[in-house]
């Protein structure tokens, strides 16, 4: 279907009493799709608000939302019965708990789709490597010129989704990021990106150097055991891909009862979302995009069947699913 048809049965979901709650797992992807959305909407509704899920701790994420002073609110302080429409963007329901809780009127997204999606309107595009290049064709659809914020937010999360364009894209994305250019504050974005390390983020650093395995010299793993945020997995990861000759790298940490496991490769022929599924879709959330995927497996089920959360057997066991080595009685056999 043609982006026009669909922006027109988007507008039509929506009436100029309606209260829209657009609900996000806050990330540069996913903030800066609700913007789009929230813009799209302009003087359609009544009024929309943006809330998210997980606790902002990476500092980029958190310059993000400072430097382009964007409106956000924490899920919690919101009472969602106040809102007579629900969207959710650059994610899906059975991707977090409390996005299972909704029925969405609006779904709009660029991972791969999961069963049992139902919504009046799902726009679902696994092919982008951003969903703020989705949003971006919309905004053109609409014949919306984006502000220097808009474009600003679009413009980063379109870089850090896609790597700067060096993990999986399509001509879609490149054409987003080229028309946005011209309207975002690139001192702004830079300002963003350079923002990336806290002096309490070194010491995750220090300790993934000391941890770190690294088999066959092309992959690396490392356990950091409790982590405050879940996003110093991703930095960690993201970091270890920098090193020559490295193709693979999973880290992983313990938050809030769950173990996060984050997964990056460098794109070629491999594909990390089929890995983190094959691997731990059987005790938890998991999957992604080729270059880059995640599983969240709460610690009850591992415990299950590791028998403890002892940070060392969980590291072999993690190793063990990756390689595709099968689980044996004993865990605490060392893997060659």
């Amino acid at each position: 279907m043609p982006i026009s048809e669909r922006l027109r049965k988007l507008w039509n979901i929506f009436s100029y009493g309606d209260k829209v709650l657009i609900i996000i797992n806050a990330d540069p992807d996913s903030i800066a799709s609700a913007l789009t959305l929230r813009r799209l909407l302009w003087r359609r509704i009544q009024s929309s608000a943006i809330v998210y899920i997980n606790e902002i701790k990476r500092p980029d994420n958190l310059a993000l939302v400072r430097l382009l002073k964007i409106p956000l609110s924490k899920f919690k302080n919101i009472d969602s019965s106040q809102f007579t429409k629900m969207a959710i963007v650059d994610s899906q329901p059975s991707h977090h708990e409390i996005f299972s809780r909704f029925q969405y009127d609006v779904i709009i997204d660029h991972h791969p789709v999961n069963e049992g999606l139902e919504a009046p309107f799902i726009d679902i595009h696994p092919e982008y490597g951003a969903n703020s290049s989705l949003m971006t064709e919309y905004l053109r659809a609409a014949k919306i010129r984006p502000s220097s914020t808009l474009a600003s937010a679009l413009f980063y999360a379109i870089k850090v989704d896609t790597h700067n364009f060096e993990r999986e894209t399509s001509e879609e994305d490149v054409k987003a990021f080229r028309y946005l250019f011209s309207y975002a504050n690139k001192n702004l974005v830079r300002k963003i990106e350079l923002s990336e390390m806290t002096l309490d983020s070194i010491s995750y650093y220090k300790l993934a150097l000391s941890q770190m395995k690294i088999k066959n010299r092309k992959r690396i793993y490392a356990h950091l055991g409790k982590v405050t945020s879940p996003d110093m997995c991703v930095l960690i990861a993201d970091f270890f891909m920098r090193i020559h000759d490295i193709s693979w790298s999973i880290v992983s940490g313990i938050h809030n009862g769950k173990l996060i496991v984050v997964l990056r490769n460098d794109g070629y022929r491999k594909d990390a979302g089929k890995l983190a599924d094959a691997a731990f879709a059987h005790l938890g959330p998991a999957g992604g995009h080729k270059a880059m995927a995640r599983a969240e497996i709460p610690l009850k089920n591992l415990k299950a069947i590791l028998k403890t959360t002892d940070d060392q057997i969980i590291e072999k066991f993690i190793r063990r699913q990756i390689e595709g080595k099968p689980l044996g009685p004993d865990i605490s056999v060392p893997i060659s």
